[in-house]
């Protein structure tokens, strides 16, 4: 464990026996952002008094940093969400940077249903043809926002290219201080709660008004957001054909902020093992065909921030899933050079030959999303292109047929 994770692990192990539990929260999402600093999302427009007394009612709901509550959910075990409210900004706030005629919209709005409210960004590429596209979900790591995260991984540019609609939601200061998905948290780590139930009702929604193909939905995320990434795909694999999970964590790492310490510094030890990445009983869906979703995982050996184990657990708990219902076979493993950069790849396939899991690990490489660019934060630039091959594998998923 690096001197500075020693220091702040120290720092929250104190703060929670003192039962400062609002401190040692701001210190794991001081790990998570890798001690490095990155520039503020941009301040939101002021909100009338009303809608602000409800997105905090709609935070505390879910957010226990303090004074530990839970707010009963009654959608426990609830389907996938159709078609709850909606909302769009009269005046849609631009992009920074946005994407020039000819090359497709990337607008803002905000979705809300009765799990809270979030805003997102939506790329549309130029529309070709009448045919439903496909839809990425990116999902941004601590301190980021869409369009940093858009920028870093080039998704809009490769998005374009292949005729994919991309989808950014964004995580609130309200909800996490420091703009992180809250992977750590019981109450947002199952079907029908939390977070998950909110970017799941979000994905429907966008789903139905922009002609998007159902069977071809994805969801990837960087550190953080790859940690919700997971999460979301065991929750809604009837929602999500496959999953990408950059330098993240499966679900169930973690259940509070001590744990989730523990889950950064050297993997949970049970969650490799469990099916469905160490869900509890009461939240893993029923065995059956595609209940784990198909998965790539990207993860740099020299990640300071999230231990490389917690990759490989992601994979070895969706093999460990898929053995459920169908024989896996061995791994076949390649080793390929990048930018000077040795990356072994390893797959997974079963016995019809369809692509369970991709376990990309990257020598030398630290907490940044792979093959990125340095218009955004945490991106390295040397390769291998993480979204490249991401949306290699989820074409691919998206076109084999059902087991």
């Amino acid at each position: 464990m690096n001197a500075l994770l020693e220091r702040l692990l120290g720092k929250a192990t104190q703060l929670t026996r003192s039962g400062r539990l609002a401190e040692a929260t701001a210190a794991i999402q001081a790990t998570l952002r890798g001690g490095t600093a990155v520039p503020a999302s941009p301040p939101r427009a002021p909100m009338p008094a009303a809608d602000r007394a409800a997105e905090f009612s709609a935070a505390d709901s879910q957010v226990i940093d303090v004074e530990a509550r839970e707010v009963p959910d009654a959608a426990n075990d609830a389907p996938a969400p159709t078609r709850p409210a909606h909302t769009t900004d009269e005046a849609p706030r631009a992009a920074p940077r946005a994407a020039p005629i000819g090359e497709g919209e990337f607008t803002a709005a905000t979705y809300q249903d009765a799990h809270g409210q979030r805003d997102y960004k939506l790329y549309l590429p130029p529309l070709i043809g009448d045919a439903p596209r496909p839809l990425l979900v990116m999902l941004h790591g601590c301190t980021q926002n869409p369009d940093d995260f858009a920028a870093g991984t080039r998704a809009n540019e490769l998005a374009r290219e292949q005729g994919f609609v991309v989808l950014y939601p964004a995580q609130p200061g309200s909800a996490n201080a420091s703009g992180c998905w809250n992977w750590f948290k019981h109450n947002h780590q199952r079907r029908g709660a939390g977070e998950p139930a909110l970017i799941a009702g979000m994905v429907q929604v966008v789903v139905a008004q922009h002609h998007i193909d159902p069977a071809r939905v994805f969801v990837a995320g960087l550190s953080a957001g790859g940690a919700m990434a997971a999460i979301l795909g065991d929750a809604y694999p009837d929602l999500f054909a496959a999953v990408g999970v950059h330098s993240g964590l499966p679900t169930g790492a973690a259940t509070d902020v001590m744990t989730a310490f523990n889950a950064m510094r050297s993997g949970n030890a049970d969650a490799g093992s469990l099916p469905l990445r160490g869900m509890r009983a009461d939240a893993r869906p029923a065995p059956g065909p595609h209940r784990t979703p198909p998965t790539i995982v990207f993860h740099g050996d020299a990640d300071a921030t999230v231990n490389v184990v917690n990759g490989e657990q992601v994979v070895n708990a969706c093999i460990a899933a898929a053995e459920v219902n169908a024989s896996v076979s061995a791994p076949v493993e390649e080793r390929m050079s990048t930018h000077g950069r040795t990356t072994t790849r390893r797959t997974w396939h079963d016995a019809n030959g369809r692509v369970l899991a991709e376990h990309w690990l990257l020598s030398g490489a630290g907490h940044a999303w792979s093959g990125g660019s340095a218009n955004g934060t945490y991106a390295d630039e040397r390769g291998p292109d993480a979204t490249r091959e991401m949306l290699r594998f989820f074409n691919a998923a998206g076109a084999a047929p059902p087991a």
